[in-house]
């Protein structure tokens, strides 16, 4: 697999009927290796042990239901009341972000009011604050830790 832009983190791989599968710690289970979730895992271990957020505030791939169709997002940090800290949108290594890509995490927040977002390919990572009051969001360095 690429090597990505995150610290890197010990990860545990498994082989079976030709198919790779890495040891997810929030899901606790082993899940197919695509690009994407190779992404989806360095996140939720830069979220874990650079931002200290600890694996009980974390939630994955949960369907959510926006003007009648169901989606999926990637990462939810959830802060100590259950309000949404972050919400995280996981590309593949190849695909581009693009204004389509915050269009996609913006719906996303119009039903889960999270005061952050990130975008992130895995090379290159985007964070915005929403800032509800003036219905826009502002773009930061970096998120800051939980």
């Amino acid at each position: 697999m690429q090597t990505l832009n995150f610290p890197k983190f010990n990860y545990r791989f498994k082989s079976t009927e030709n198919k790779v599968s890495i040891f997810d710690v929030i899901r606790k289970k082993f899940v197919v290796l695509q690009p994407e979730e190779w992404v989806r895992q360095h996140c939720v271990h830069y979220l874990m042990n650079e931002k200290t957020v600890p694996k009980s505030l974390i939630n994955l791939e949960k369907e959510l239901i926006i003007n009648g169709l169901k989606k999926r997002y990637d990462i939810i940090v959830y802060n100590n009341d259950g309000s949404i800290h972050l919400i995280v949108e996981c590309k593949a290594p190849d695909i581009t972000i693009d204004q389509k890509t915050f269009d996609q995490i913006a719906r996303y927040n119009l039903v889960l009011d999270s005061t952050y977002l990130m975008v992130t390919n895995g090379i290159n990572h985007y964070y915005c604050q929403m800032d509800y009051s003036a219905k826009q969001y502002k773009f930061l360095e970096d998120i800051p830790s939980l």
